[in-house]
């Protein structure tokens, strides 16, 4: 069984590493609204009206005609996107790992996993998609492939911090005819980022190491270095590389991390060297958290794995009262919208009378709420 872990740790790394490679690098953004998002990318029409044309990360430009009916998602962090906007009716394919969200496995819905590792282009265009959504670790070999029987596919870039994620989440809104639900999910996410990291402020930050199996750990610019620290923790692996990468025992324990953050995929960890040597083996200081909502840069992801670290690390900073609810969320975004729809008409209202005494135009200014930074990454089975 500890072998079969083993193996399965060191695939998992191996394909971590080998998607981080093939990714062309995204630069990391500070907190934006949604409206700033937009503006950030000129070529993603701010409405969810038809047709649209979009560049996606292969530089090929997309153009959607109308409303996809049939998606087909290759990743799971693409099929959690599209469950958190309301596009799950749409969806009509997706990978085996997607198979822990509501609803699924479900019979309509096609595996279009392939039998070794990756994704298998027959199971997909068995699907009859209207859209293929392709996360970043697809490789360009399988896109082409795709593209190449008619199939419009969408790749996306990589996800290596939340502001990433919450680009990611909006523009499947757009391409997919789900841009309310997108916008909801956003402002769910960076309410609940904030709320993380008002509590986390002045907290004593342990040193914390995410070991991946196989020698692997998680570095810096990455979805889950942006987790770790946003929930109160400092990201060792941080400090010694970018992406992810091989670290050899004796610096592992000189590092000494004092708490390891496992799922339930690498908690044997914890008793192997040289982890069990460091000061979280013998104290067995852990933060546990669903592989699925750790490695999978989406909304959901981000919210579930930012509540149950820091409720881990600082129980007495954090606790499920600090949890904001996607109705309140929602509710917070309408709040919004009314508030800005108030501004845009008072500014009208200042401008013409501007104009009329003086033959100046008045400026108004732009209220746009709901931001925070956001990151991705890629993982396990997924980015």
């Amino acid at each position: 069984m500890r072998d079969r872990q083993l193996i399965g740790s060191i695939a998992l790394a191996a394909l971590l590493v080998i998607s981080m490679l093939a990714a062309a690098p995204a630069a990391a953004i500070g907190p934006a609204s949604v409206s700033d998002r937009s503006d950030a990318n000129p070529q993603v029409d701010a409405s969810c009206e038809f047709p649209i044309e979009v560049t996606d990360a292969t530089g090929e430009t997309v153009t959607i005609e109308e409303r996809p009916e049939r998606v087909t998602t290759t990743n799971p962090s693409a099929a959690q996107i599209m469950w958190e906007i309301g596009g799950r009716e749409q969806v009509v394919g997706t990978s085996q790992f997607a198979h822990y969200l509501e609803g699924m496995p479900n019979d309509d819905v096609a595996n279009v996993s392939s039998t070794d590792i990756g994704v298998s282009v027959e199971r997909v265009v068995a699907t009859e998609p209207d859209l293929v959504l392709a996360p970043n670790s697809t490789d360009e070999e399988t896109i082409a492939a795709l593209r190449d029987t008619g199939i419009t596919v969408y790749h996306f870039p990589e996800d290596t911090d939340f502001e990433d994620v919450a680009t990611a989440t909006e523009v499947t809104g757009q391409l997919t005819g789900n841009c309310e639900g997108a916008a909801e999910a956003i402002a769910w996410m960076d309410a609940n980022v904030e709320s993380v990291e008002n509590a986390t402020a002045d907290v004593d930050r342990p040193g914390l190491m995410y070991p991946l199996g196989g020698g692997y750990v998680v570095g810096g610019e990455t979805f889950i270095h942006e987790i770790v620290v946003t929930s109160g923790a400092e990201n060792l692996g941080a400090e010694e590389f970018n992406g992810y990468q091989q670290m050899n025992d004796e610096r592992i324990l000189e590092l000494d991390p004092e708490v390891l953050l496992i799922t339930e995929n690498t908690g044997y960890i914890v008793d192997e060297e040289p982890y069990a040597s460091t000061t979280a083996g013998q104290e067995n200081a852990t933060a546990s958290v669903d592989v699925n909502y750790l490695n999978q840069p989406a909304p959901r992801s981000v919210v579930y794995a930012t509540q149950n670290i820091t409720m881990q690390l600082h129980p007495d900073a954090y606790d499920e009262g600090d949890f904001v609810s996607r109705e309140e969320a929602r509710d917070r975004l309408s709040t919004d919208d009314e508030d800005t729809a108030t501004d845009d008409g008072e500014d009208d209202a200042e401008e013409s009378d501007s104009t009329a005494d003086d033959g100046v135009p008045g400026f108004g200014i732009a209220a746009a709420a709901l931001a925070i930074a956001l990151s991705a990454l890629l993982a396990r089975r997924d980015r």
